[in-house]
C-alpha cells in the first residue's frame, strides 16, 4: 500500500532524529515562506479556480495569513523549544525541575475545501516548529489547490518528513487504519466522528476542528455611526470569507424586534456596496465549491415557509454555482435552517422581545466555535462570557480572531477540541515532558517502611509544606 510506504519513510526519519534540530525546523518554515512568495499567482489561479476567490480575498485569507503565521513562529521559536523551569519544594533541595517540550511523532493532517491553503499550511506550520514529520491530506473537493500542494510541497519542503497525498474518501479510510502519533482534522462533526472512532485503535491524541451554527448578538448601539460599523463588520465577516462557507462564519443573528428592521436595511445598503445590486452583477465574493453543495443551499430555501421569510436576496444561479447574499427574517426555528449548519451565504435573523433572551437561545443549541456579540452593555458581556459556552468570544467584530497568533483557535463540545495559531500550534504538536533532577544527599528516609506514627507526622507536615514543624519534629520539641 502506497499510504504504508510513506509512512514508514516519515517514521524512519522522525526516529532519526532530524526533525528535532531547531534548525531543520527553521530551514522548512523558511522555504514555506519562500514557496508562498515565489507561487502566489498561482496559489491566486487555484483558489480562484476551485472557489471564485478574487486575489485580495486570497491574499487576506490564505496567502497573507500563512506569511504571518510562519513568519511569528519563527520569530518566537528559540524561545518556544527552550526547556521551562518549574519550581520544586524545598523539601527535595537539591532539586530542580523542568517542562521540555518534544515532538509527538508522525502526524496527518486532514485539511478542508474552504480555505484550502490555510487549512493545510497553517496547521503544518505548528507541526513543522514541533518537530514531527507530517503527511498532509489536503481536499479533493478543492483540487486546483490540492494539485498545487502535491506539485509545489516536494520542491520546497524536506520530502522524507514531509509528505502530500490526495484522493478520495477511501484514501482517507486507508490512511485512518494506519498508526499515528497525532491526528489533525479540520471538517464536518459528521466525519470528526469517524477520525475519532478510527483514532481511539492505537489511542492517537486528536484535534477536532469542527464547527457549529456560530450566532452574532446585536444589541442596541449608542450612535447611528456605531450601528452602521456593526453591520459593515457582519456584512463582511458574513459573506466576504468564502461567501459564508466558514467554519466561523455567522450563521444567524439574533436582534430585538424592535431594531430588526433598521439593521436588515443597513445590511441591504452594505451588501449592494460591498457585492453588487444583484446576481447577475455579484462581484468580490465566491461561488459555491460544487453541485452537491449548492443544491444542498438551494433545497433549504425552498421550504414554502423558509421562503416565505426571505427578505432580501435569494436568487440563484446554478451554472455559475452562485447564490446571491440572502438574508431571511425568522424563520422557522424547527426549519433545517435553524437546525443545521448553515456554511453559505444565507443569513437567518432571529429576533427576541429583550436581548437578554438571546443567551438561551444560544444556551439551547450545541456548543458554537464563536459568539459575536456586538454591544457596549458590560453587564451583558459578562453575562455572556459566563453562562455560554463557546471556542471563542469576540465583541464587536467578526471573522478577526482568527488571525490573532496569541490567541487560541478550537471549539469546545460538538464545534471540535484542541487549538492551535501561534504558540498553541506548537504545544498542540508537542509532548510537554516533566524532567526531575535531584542529588543524592540528604536522603529523607521517613519516605520508607517500617511505618511509625513520627514518619507519619513528618509525612503529613511535608505535604503542608510546614517546613518549621519539619525542624521542630526532627528535633524533638514536636509531638509525633
Amino acid at each position: 500500500m502506497e499510504e504504508s510506504v510513506a509512512v514508514a519513510e516519515l517514521r524512519e526519519t522522525f526516529k532519526s532524529g532530524r526533525t528535532r534540530s531547531v534548525a531543520w525546523r527553521k530551514n522548512q518554515l523558511r522555504a514555506l515562506i519562500d514557496l508562498i512568495n515565489e507561487n502566489e499567482d498561482s496559489i491566486f489561479k487555484a483558489l480562484h479556480q476551485d472557489l471564485g476567490k478574487h486575489p485580495v480575498e486570497s491574499y487576506r485569507d490564505e496567502v497573507g495569513v500563512i506569511l504571518k503565521s510562519a513568519s511569528y513562529t519563527l520569530s518566537c521559536l528559540d524561545k518556544w523549544v527552550a526547556p521551562r523551569k518549574s519550581e520544586l519544594p524545598w523539601l527535595l533541595f537539591p532539586a530542580k525541575g523542568e517542562v521540555q517540550p518534544e515532538p509527538l511523532g508522525v502526524v496527518l493532517i486532514f485539511a478542508s475545501w474552504n480555505f484550502p491553503i490555510t487549512l493545510a499550511l497553517d496547521p503544518l506550520i505548528g507541526a513543522i516548529s514541533a518537530g514531527n514529520t507530517v503527511l498532509l491530506k489536503p481536499s479533493e473537493l478543492a483540487p486546483a489547490c490540492l494539485s498545487f500542494l502535491i506539485e509545489t510541497i516536494p520542491h520546497y519542503l524536506d520530502n522524507k518528513a514531509i509528505k502530500v497525498v490526495g484522493g478520495r474518501v477511501e484514501v482517507a479510510e486507508r490512511l485512518l487504519q494506519l498508526k499515528w502519533d497525532k491526528i489533525f482534522f479540520t471538517g464536518s462533526p459528521r466525519v470528526g466522528r469517524l477520525v475519532m472512532a478510527a483514532a481511539a485503535r492505537y489511542l492517537t491524541p486528536v484535534t477536532l476542528e469542527l464547527g457549529a451554527k456560530c450566532p452574532a448578538i446585536v444589541d442596541i448601539l449608542s450612535s447611528p455611526f456605531k450601528t452602521k460599523v456593526a453591520a459593515k463588520r457582519i456584512v463582511g465577516g458574513k459573506w466576504g470569507p468564502c461567501t459564508g462557507q466558514a467554519c466561523i462564519s455567522i450563521d444567524y443573528l439574533l436582534v430585538e424586534e424592535k431594531f430588526a428592521s433598521t439593521l436588515i436595511e443597513l445590511l441591504k445598503k452594505y451588501i449592494k456596496r460591498f457585492y453588487g445590486e444583484n446576481i447577475k452583477d455579484l462581484k468580490s465574493i465566491a461561488r459555491i465549491v460544487n453541485k452537491h453543495n449548492f443544491q444542498r443551499l438551494h433545497n433549504l430555501l425552498k421550504d414554502p415557509n423558509v421562503a416565505a421569510s426571505v427578505v432580501y436576496g435569494g436568487s440563484v444561479d446554478e451554472d455559475k454555482l452562485v447564490i446571491e447574499p440572502t438574508i431571511l427574517l425568522d424563520p422557522p426555528l424547527d426549519s433545517e435552517i435553524m437546525t443545521e449548519e448553515i456554511f453559505g451565504p444565507l443569513l437567518p435573523i432571529i429576533t427576541v422581545k429583550k436581548i437578554e433572551e438571546s443567551i438561551d437561545f444560544i444556551n439551547s443549541k450545541p456548543n458554537p466555535l464563536v459568539i459575536y456579540a456586538f454591544t457596549e452593555d458590560e453587564t451583558f458581556k459578562k453575562r455572556i462570557l459566563s453562562e455560554t459556552s463557546s471556542g471563542t468570544v469576540t465583541f464587536n467584530d467578526s471573522m478577526i480572531q482568527f488571525l490573532c497568533d496569541t490567541l487560541p483557535f478550537g471549539g469546545v463540545g460538538q464545534s471540535g477540541f484542541g487549538r492551535y495559531h501561534g504558540k498553541y500550534s506548537f504545544d498542540t504538536f508537542s509532548h510537554e515532558k516533566a524532567v526531575l533532577h535531584r542529588g543524592f544527599f540528604p536522603e529523607l528516609e521517613p519516605r520508607y517502611p517500617p511505618w511509625t506514627n513520627f514518619k507519619l507526622m513528618f509525612i503529613k507536615l511535608a505535604y503542608k509544606f510546614d517546613y518549621l514543624g519539619l525542624i521542630l519534629l526532627m528535633m524533638g520539641l514536636k509531638k509525633s
